[in-house]
């Protein structure tokens, strides 16, 4: 509202709301309404709800005003997003130590190479099967740490274990301790171990050979079958036809880069060459010592 000097003219400014008009759109309307004198009086009959006299402009209610932008940290912008930790580590990142000529195995890199491998069960799918699996080796591993780090020099090698339990337990030996566990996590490896030497030998079936049922029905055979009762065997034989595509097994053994199929292949086989003497000396270590136990899970 604008004033002048006494009895001129007020030009009153007046927002009607939409509503007043009946209409539904957003927004209201502006009135020019001319009032005479300096008293204050209107000569024209105000908006509902405004009292007389009129005092000041009537407008629409402006949004509270946002309050300002926090300032970025420049050192957020260099920053990415990365993608979510692999289920598996490559099989070249934790090697086996070469297998000396006495054959006598460290328990303390050998508990560090195998400490990364039951992931790789993840990557056969059928968790109903291969979860207790990957359970089983994790659970044996622990166990064999905690018998070696209870007398690490004591407990040097795998053979000292073997040693000194079966004269530590008797009669109850091996069925008892950190041998029960290396008898087992053995035949875990053992495996693995075959599926991936077939996969690198080439063995297929020939009407569908991106497919690993061939490999791994020959490494459960080679392995675990016969420590299996029949619920077990008929559960691992029909998990095969759930088994990932050779060409998906792969990829997630490379952290799911597109690598050459060669090229993973001879990653594997570097992996076999020292892991493989390991797993038969600790067989034929089993063997010598009359450790091994035949009854079924």
């Amino acid at each position: 509202m604008a004033r002048s000097p006494a009895g001129g003219v007020v030009v009153v400014v007046v927002a009607q709301p939409s509503s007043a008009r009946g209409g539904s759109g957003g927004g209201g309307r502006c009135q020019l309404r001319l009032r005479r004198g300096g008293d204050g009086s209107s000569s024209t009959p105000g908006p509902a709800g405004l009292p007389r006299p009129l005092s000041k402009l009537c407008l629409p209610a402006r949004p509270p005003a946002r309050p300002p932008a926090r300032p970025v940290d420049p050192a957020l912008l260099r920053l990415r997003v990365l993608p979510p930790p692999p289920a598996m580590a490559l099989l070249l990142e934790y090697e086996f130590k070469a297998l000396p000529a006495d054959k006598q195995i460290d328990t303390e890199p050998f508990l560090e190479a195998v400490t990364h491998l039951p992931p790789f069960f993840d990557c056969l799918g059928t968790p109903l099967v291969y979860a207790p699996v990957k359970a089983d080796l994790s659970g044996n591993i622990k166990k064999i740490r905690a018998v070696y780090e209870s007398n690490p020099a004591k407990f040097k090698t795998l053979q000292n274990i073997l040693e000194v339990e079966k004269e530590m337990h008797g009669s109850a030996w091996p069925k008892v301790g950190a041998t029960l566990a290396l008898m087992w996590l053995k035949r875990g490896l053992k495996f693995m171990q075959v599926l991936l030497q077939s996969i690198c030998d080439g063995e297929r079936d020939e009407d569908n050979p991106n497919l690993i049922r061939v490999n791994a029905t020959k490494a459960y055979e080679l392995a675990l079958r016969k420590y299996h009762g029949w619920m077990l065997q008929k559960l691992f034989l029909g998990s095969v036809y759930a088994l990932p595509y050779k060409s998906d097994l792969l990829k997630a053994l490379e952290k799911g880069k597109e690598v050459k199929e060669e090229e993973t292949l001879e990653k594997i086989h570097q992996f076999l060459i020292k892991a493989t003497p390991i797993l038969d000396a600790i067989y034929e270590m089993y063997t010598k010592m009359n450790a091994e136990l035949n009854y079924k899970a």
